[in-house]
């Protein structure tokens, strides 16, 4: 490639003819080493299916990658100044939303699919996070389907419940589901998509053939179920059954059952995008936001955000509410903009290094992203009892204790409790894992009257602890504290070493 001659531009401009030049050889690049990838699929007849679906993800994998490139040559960022607060009409109060007259025919038009490609590696667990057991021996998929089932009862009608898996969780899904098969329960499954990791410096695809090294593969983000539901046909299925909405949720999420107030509001209101937002509070200020941004509303994640505007971001004055990736969507307005030029979500780059020690980039896209994209569009500011995520074991610890009660697979809040929010819990190191946590606690604490509760260090919990107030629990380095059955807590502070034993 020659160099521009000297003296004839600006710098700016000359900069700009080599980023854009350089954006052209790269995208010419991809897209042969695309072509290849497409090719190490055979052509016997067998696979013909197989090697159409692939080449379809590839061309959508290659859109994505020629924006990152364009907005990558143009520095485009979002520009801070025009970020202002989401006016009344952008975000409305859940509690303004009318009651549902008429539930069956509404839940007649709706199916619920739930965000199925997490592992559950980070809670020490092998396989789909959402075969975790979570509470009375019952797995997030058993609880989901509960309450579907008891929904599809209790009304009389038939609301399918749709699985997005990724590759990491479609095999072993696909075998566990089958226990629902005698089930009232129309269950449905489709994998999202599978891109290929790219080399973050020569800008090309890691794997080298379609079918193999399944490091070299991921699962785009949730911000993926448009192409893929519209790619496996799902859209056009639903369309045919009848169904007009959609309730989008993390799999993980136990607060994210149907509510028909919001069903109705979506039916009545005509919007085809509805977006669940609950209050930040400092455990959540990381987590994506609406803002009104040149009078649109739109999603801002912490991964767009200029780094000197980050603390900006997590403060609690100017954003005052964050996504519960709670969603409901319109599945003909899906096919309207699917049908003419798709979802132009804002890129997400992951930075990851692979297994063999490579610097590879992910570009993702978050499902929430989407809202500029559909007509009336607005957030409804739900309680806080609709998020209620397991990201970890601290949150594993709250919703099996006492403080929940589980009716038709639902987890509700105890009404013994006094207090309306749930009390913040920090598990140490020790428990990072299911399988310590289990270890730890003979069984799980009675927590009615608990505000707060910290543990670290090699500490493990007697048979009927009581925890009240605010407890802190801290074993030092090389010590262990063991609670013995029966311990009653409330306000204290241990620390140091302590094992009593019985005479």
């Amino acid at each position: 490639m020659e160099a521009p001659a000297a003296g004839k531009r600006t710098r700016g401009h000359s900069a700009m003819d080599f980023k854009s030049a350089a954006t052209g050889v790269a995208a010419k690049a991809m897209r042969n080493e695309l072509s290849n990838l497409v090719q190490t699929i055979g052509d016997d007849p067998a696979d013909a299916a197989d090697k159409k679906a692939f080449e379809v993800e590839m061309q959508s994998f290659f859109l994505l990658f020629s924006r990152y490139l364009t907005e990558r040559a143009k520095g485009q960022m979002i520009d801070w100044e025009k970020i202002q607060p989401p006016t009344p009409e952008q975000v409305i109060a859940y509690t303004t939303l009318p009651e549902c007259a008429d539930p069956k025919t509404l839940l007649n038009k709706l199916a619920v699919l739930k965000l199925n490609g997490g592992l559950g590696t980070t809670m020490g667990c092998v396989g789909p996070k959402s075969v975790i057991e979570v509470r009375e021996g019952m797995t997030f998929l058993d609880l989901s389907v509960r309450q579907i089932e008891h929904l599809n009862s209790e009304y009389k009608v038939n609301v399918p419940f749709v699985l997005m898996n990724s590759f990491n969780t479609d095999k072993d899904t696909g075998r566990i589901i089958q226990k629902y098969a005698n089930h009232n329960i129309e269950l449905v499954t489709f994998n999202q998509s599978r891109y290929p990791r790219v080399n973050k410096e020569s800008l090309l695809p890691t794997p080298r053939a379609a079918l193999e090294d399944k490091g070299g593969w991921y699962p785009p983000g949730h911000g993926d179920l448009f192409d893929a539901i519209t790619n496996s046909g799902l859209v056009d299925k639903l369309l045919a059954q009848g169904k007009e909405y959609l309730f989008v949720s993390n799999v993980d999420n136990l607060g994210a059952v149907v509510d028909l107030n919001i069903l109705e509001h979506m039916d009545k209101s005509q919007a085809e995008f509805l977006m669940e937002v609950t209050d930040k509070t400092k455990a959540d200020v990381k987590g994506g936001t609406l803002i009104n941004y040149d009078g649109q509303v739109r999603l801002l994640e912490i991964a767009q955000v200029p780094s000197e505007h980050v603390e900006d971001f997590k403060s609690v004055r100017k954003f005052k509410i964050f996504n519960t990736n709670n969603l409901w969507v319109n599945l003909r307005a899906v096919k309207r903009v699917m049908d003419n030029d798709g979802m132009d979500l804002e890129i997400i780059v992951n930075n990851k290094v692979s297994d063999s020690g490579e610097a590879v980039i992910q570009l993702e896209t978050a499902v929430g992203a989407a809202i500029k994209h559909f007509k009336n569009a607005h957030g409804i500011n739900v309680p806080r009892s609709r998020f209620l995520p397991v990201k970890s074991c601290s949150d594993l610890l709250l919703i099996t204790s006492d403080l929940y009660l589980l009716e038709h697979g639902r987890l509700v809040m105890n009404p013994a409790r006094m207090f309306l929010s749930t009390p913040v819990i920090k598990l140490g190191d020790h428990f990072k894992k299911v399988a310590q946590f289990q270890k730890r606690f003979k069984t799980i604490p009675e927590m009615l009257e608990l505000d707060h509760l910290t543990v670290a260090g090699d500490v493990s919990f007697g048979r009927g602890v009581t925890l009240r107030g605010t407890v802190i629990i801290v074993a030092n380095e090389g010590a262990k504290i063991e609670l013995p059955d029966g311990t009653i807590l409330e306000n204290k502070l241990v620390s140091g070493n302590l094992q009593l034993t019985d005479h």
